[in-house]
C-alpha cells in the first residue's frame, strides 16, 4: 500500500488527491498512489492496489484511443528508468513518464446516462450543466445522445459546471470545438468497447492540454476515479446503480452520521477490502487481465 511517495532525487511539483508529480529531466514523473478521496476529503486509509489499477486502466485506454488523439505518455516501463529510480520498487505498474503540456483550465465531462450531480440538477431545474434537457427522464436512464457538460478546474474548492459556450469563451471557439469533438469520439469508441465486456460507462471526465500548440489528452483516462462503470447485467433505469468505483465508500460514509464538514471517519477494514476487489474486478473485466 502506497499512501505517499518521497523520491528524493526528483523535485516534487505537487501532491494531489491521488497522484504525486515530480520533475524528471524535462518531463514529468507521475506516480499513482493508493490514496482515496471522498467528498473532497483524502481519507486516512488507503485502498490496496488502487493506484496500480488506475494507472494500468489509463494506459489501456490511452493506447486504444491513439488513433483519435495523441496523449502525454512517453513510457511506463520500469526497466527504462535510471538506476536511481529503480531502487523505488513500488513504482512498478503505478508510474508514467509524460511530456509536459499546458493543461487547459477546464474539465471535459461527458454523460451517457443521467446520474449523480446531473440527476440532482435535472430533478430541481430540468437542466444539466445549465443546459435545458428536453428528454423526460428517470434516474440512470440513457440519453438519446451523450451530453458534453464541461466545468471549470478549481485549484481549491469545487469545480463549477459551465455551458459549452462559456467554455469556448475561456479557451477559444476553435479549440473548444476540437475538445468537444475529441471527447465525443473517445467516449463513443470506449463505451462501445466496454459494452462488449458487459460494462456500461455511464459518464467520465477528461482533461486536455496543449503541447507545442497541439491538443493532446493528459492526466488519466476512463479510470474508476474519473468515470462511473456499471454492470450491464445489473442495470435497470429508474434507480441508482452499483458502481465499480469508490461510490461504495461514498455510500458507506453517507450511511454514517458524518456531517461532511469535518474530517471523515475511518473506514472499516471490510469496506476497504471490498473496495479493493471492486477496483481489481473492473480492471479484469475491461482489460481481460489479472492485476500483477
Amino acid at each position: 500500500m502506497i499512501k505517499e511517495t518521497n523520491i528524493k532525487e526528483c523535485r516534487l511539483l505537487s501532491r494531489g488527491k491521488v497522484r504525486d508529480i515530480y520533475e524528471f529531466n524535462d518531463n514529468l514523473l507521475i506516480i499513482t498512489t493508493d490514496r482515496i478521496s471522498a467528498f473532497d476529503y483524502i481519507l486516512n486509509q488507503t485502498v490496496p492496489d488502487k493506484g496500480k489499477v488506475l494507472n494500468q486502466i489509463a494506459l489501456f485506454f490511452f493506447e486504444m484511443t491513439e488513433d483519435i488523439i495523441e496523449n502525454h505518455l512517453i513510457h511506463a516501463d520500469f526497466k527504462r528508468l535510471p538506476d536511481f529510480l529503480k531502487k523505488y520498487e513500488y513504482l512498478k505498474d503505478r508510474f508514467v513518464v509524460v511530456k509536459k503540456a499546458d493543461p487547459l483550465p477546464v474539465e471535459c465531462i461527458i454523460r451517457g446516462y443521467i446520474t449523480g450531480s446531473g440527476w440532482k440538477e435535472y430533478k430541481s431545474a430540468h437542466t444539466i450543466g445549465g443546459m435545458q434537457v428536453e428528454q423526460e427522464m428517470v434516474e440512470s436512464e440513457k440519453f438519446i445522445k451523450p451530453l458534453f457538460t464541461p466545468s471549470t478546474k478549481a485549484v481549491e474548492g469545487h469545480d463549477e459546471n459551465i455551458t459549452f459556450d462559456s467554455m469556448k469563451q475561456i479557451i477559444g471557439n476553435d479549440l473548444g470545438d476540437e475538445v468537444k469533438i475529441k471527447t465525443e469520439k473517445i467516449f463513443e469508441k470506449c463505451t462501445e468497447y466496454a459494452l462488449k465486456k458487459d460494462i456500461i460507462i455511464a459518464d467520465t471526465k477528461m482533461e486536455f492540454g496543449l503541447l507545442n500548440n497541439k491538443l493532446i489528452i493528459i492526466d488519466e483516462l476512463l479510470t474508476p476515479d474519473s468515470s462511473r462503470f456499471w454492470d450491464v447485467s445489473d442495470y435497470e433505469k429508474g434507480r441508482p446503480q452499483k458502481s465499480y468505483d469508490k461510490q461504495y465508500i461514498r455510500d458507506y460514509l453517507l450511511s454514517t452520521d458524518w456531517d461532511r464538514n469535518s474530517a471523515p471517519p475511518d473506514i472499516p477494514d471490510s469496506i476497504i477490502k471490498d473496495t479493493t476487489m471492486i477496483y481489481r474486478n473492473i480492471f479484469r473485466k475491461l482489460t481481460g487481465n489479472e492485476l500483477s
